[in-house]
């Protein structure tokens, strides 16, 4: 069952507002099911008045980077592919842009995590490749996935600058501000994350708060939209937080999901938000790009003596 969390509405199709649309939802072993769903989501996007639908990290299966298995190669799939053709296709017939998330087979042996981009003819308009590539237990997707080589991408969309990171890179303030100076008004974090279940009673909700309050700060930091867009329910050893979420760049949320059930994350977005916060908070202004060469540098060792 699909269920809709809104924010006021806004007028529709008005040149500077956006309607965005995040998804989230279960994830199961059926790959083709997955799909389906994801597509059925896109509709109903669509008829909610949405512009850009996001769907969650690697959406067609479940979470596999629980484990190093060489098997799990064969999840992967090129780009184009069938999940590609799917997601054009849907997007077309709900005239809405899609962002999507895939295991990208790029040649044998090199694999990416890596976001697709739609615009609302079902053209793909370019692709995201995952930079910050996480290794913990039960994340272990250094095994799977080379690190991105397109840097940190900006893509028109609805007559909006959007750019798209994955989850770990959500951590990372640099990638963040990156898009934001290439012009970004929003910024869309396909994810999968969750709680260890044994950890979850003890520190659940300071790891959930801590996620939410670091993409919040990149929002505050740069003046624009951040979009969080998370998997839910159990997947192997992974409980799945939910809790997708749309914030402005003030940091206040404009719509928030649960953390227990699938729901079609809706809001209204503002470009005189991002001027007005701007205006008030000028902080590309104020940025002291003369003193930041140690942004280049892993760690700021002291000189051997």
């Amino acid at each position: 069952m699909v269920l809709f969390n809104r924010t006021p509405t806004m007028a529709r199709f008005a040149p500077d507002t956006l309607r965005i649309a995040a998804v989230q939802m279960r994830c199961g072993e059926d790959r083709e099911e997955n799909l389906r769903r994801a597509v059925e989501f896109i509709r109903a996007a669509g008829e909610q008045g949405a512009r850009i639908v996001c769907l969650p990290e690697l959406f067609c299966t479940q979470y596999f980077c629980q484990r190093e298995d060489p098997a799990l190669f064969d999840l992967a799939e090129p780009i184009p592919g069938s999940t590609t053709d799917a997601l054009g296709r849907a997007a077309a017939a709900a005239q809405v842009a899609v962002i999507g998330s895939v295991f990208e087979r790029r040649a044998p042996g090199l694999y990416h995590n890596t976001a697709v981009v739609f615009e609302a003819d079902g053209q793909l308009c370019g692709v995201y490749r995952k930079l910050h590539i996480p290794h913990d237990p039960l994340y272990f997707e250094k095994y799977f996935f080379t690190p991105g080589d397109l840097g940190v991408r900006v893509f028109s969309l609805r007559g909006w600058k959007v750019s798209v990171l994955v989850c770990w890179d959500q951590w990372f303030p640099e990638a963040a501000r990156l898009a934001a100076l290439a012009g970004a008004q929003v910024v869309f974090y396909p994810t999968a994350i969750g709680w260890h279940p044994s950890e979850k009673a003890e520190h659940g909700v300071d790891q959930y708060t801590a996620w939410q309050t670091v993409q919040r700060g990149h929002a505050v930091a740069n003046g624009m939209f951040v979009v969080a867009c998370n998997h839910v329910g159990m997947e192997g050893s992974l409980e799945f937080w939910g809790g997708s979420f749309v914030c402005d760049p003030f940091g206040r949320l404009l719509a928030q999901a649960s953390h227990d059930r699938e729901e079609l994350l809706l809001a209204d977005l503002s470009r005189a938000t991002i001027e007005d916060t701007r205006r008030n908070w000028p902080f590309l202004r104020d940025r002291r790009v003369d003193v930041y060469s140690g942004l280049l540098k892993r760690y700021l060792d002291e000189e051997p003596q």
